[in-house]
């Protein structure tokens, strides 16, 4: 029996495009339609796609829907709530010189087709919270999951099409010469979850169109530690941040800076939230993940000697197996701390003073977020206003990422452009300015 051969990317960018000129794409009611759909497929599909991610990563079912499922259908219900509202014209002032009868107005324009790439960490939310902000929008949408995924990415290959409508919703799988032949064809703008290589790579690529894109990366999120802090707290808070998903969150907290005496005590105070959320033996708990393949895990697996083991240290190659470690007395220059490091590893980095600290954020890349463990204003309000991040936390990290309402977003090497609510309808349409002047 004679198959027909897959669509190539030209093609399925051809006939989105030829589909959105239609208008098929603009009516609220099919945008609100397409969102009610996708919301459909997450919940009465959410157990094949939960089996998927612990597949992929060693995902418990309670953080697929927490992490991934759910969180993306509250993005939904958020936007369906509010969608009419920022979807409305804005009025804007008109001088004097142009006459009492002329007006003025700001209107959101669907951008046409754009393209969705999305990384391994979080391969369902990463890929359909920011085609939530693209199908809000009017848009048409080519979503791209990650190879490195691929359980999850079969299943919304399969998943996708049976819910969305086919006409202007594509998914293309593969790996680089996949993607490579996507970043070749014009799109009207290009969304990239990653690493800075790739998305320097995808940046090149949109240039050649001048494609407008949103990069969505990564970097050493710091977390600093104030003395005098009630650290069994900072230190549960910690430990379920940065061991979520075995420490492969783009925000998850990657290294704290902290005085010397704080440091010390800190430790033994990790090593009890470790065992209050993972229990004795973190690799025989079920909320516990796996690092996502071998080539990672044996990248991860160099950084264990870049300090003393304070906590954890163990490892397992078959079972793709870190266990959640802190790791103390590390040098700035050690290897743990040349690169983000993704994984469940935390480094202990003593400072000796708050300035000391700000300090050694300033003369690193600006990170994705920053953590603030302190009871003083005066040091959470210096923080604030001397250093740069794309998301600041006081007291609880990971946790500005469930706000619809707010951006979220790198700055410099950590990305460009933001999203979630109202903020992806921003990214993904036109704001174009409009005014009206009668003849009479």
């Amino acid at each position: 029996m004679n198959h027909p051969a897959p669509e190539q990317p030209a093609d399925t960018v051809a006939r989105l495009r030829a589909a959105f000129r239609t208008g098929r794409t603009k009516p609220v009611e099919w945008r609100t339609g397409q969102l009610r759909r996708l919301r459909a497929m997450l919940t009465e599909r959410g157990a094949e796609i939960a089996a998927a991610l612990h597949s992929d990563l060693g995902k418990s079912a309670a953080e697929a829907h927490r992490t991934e499922i759910d969180f993306t259908v509250r993005e939904i219900d958020h936007t369906l709530a509010h969608l009419d509202e920022w979807l409305r014209p804005e009025p804007a002032p008109v001088p004097a010189h142009l006459g009492a009868d002329a007006t003025a107005w700001t209107q959101y324009d669907p951008l046409g087709v754009v393209l969705v790439i999305a990384p391994w960490n979080y391969p369902v939310q990463l890929l359909l919270a920011p085609v939530v902000g693209a199908l809000a929008s009017g848009d048409a949408v080519v979503a791209k999951p990650s190879e490195l995924a691929p359980a999850t990415s079969a299943a919304l290959a399969e998943l996708i099409p049976a819910y969305l409508d086919t006409e202007a919703v594509a998914v293309i799988e593969g790996g680089v010469p996949e993607t490579t032949a996507l970043l070749a064809e014009r799109f009207d703008h290009i969304f990239y979850t990653g690493n800075g290589a790739v998305g320097r790579v995808v940046m090149r690529a949109a240039a050649e169109h001048l494609t407008p894109v949103t990069l969505e990366l990564g970097g050493k999120s710091p977390v600093f530690v104030d003395r005098d802090t009630d650290l069994d707290v900072v230190a549960d808070r910690l430990a379920r941040g940065k061991f979520l998903n075995a420490g492969q969150t783009c925000v998850a907290p990657d290294y704290v800076l902290t005085d010397p005496e704080t440091a010390a005590a800190l430790e033994s105070a990790l090593a009890r939230a470790v065992e209050g959320v993972y229990g004795a033996d973190p690799a025989a708990s079920p909320e516990y993940g796996r690092i996502v393949n071998e080539r990672h895990f044996d990248r991860l697996s160099a950084l264990l000697g870049s300090g003393r083991t304070a906590v954890g240290g163990g490892s397992d190659r078959t079972d793709k197996y870190i266990a959640p470690t802190v790791l103390a007395d590390v040098a700035p220059d050690a290897p743990v701390m040349a690169e983000e490091i993704f994984g469940p590893i935390l480094p202990i980095v003593a400072v000796p003073d708050l300035d000391a600290a700000i300090g050694f954020i300033n003369d690193r890349e600006k990170p994705l977020a920053l953590y603030v463990f302190s009871e003083s204003a005066a040091v959470r309000e210096r923080i604030a206003a001397e250093t740069s991040s794309g998301g600041l936390g006081h007291g609880l990290p990971l946790a500005h990422l469930t706000v619809s309402d707010l951006p979220f977003g790198g700055v410099g090497e950590s990305g460009m452009g933001s999203y979630h609510g109202r903020y992806s309808i921003e990214t993904f349409s036109h704001r174009k300015a409009v005014l009206a002047k009668p003849l009479g």
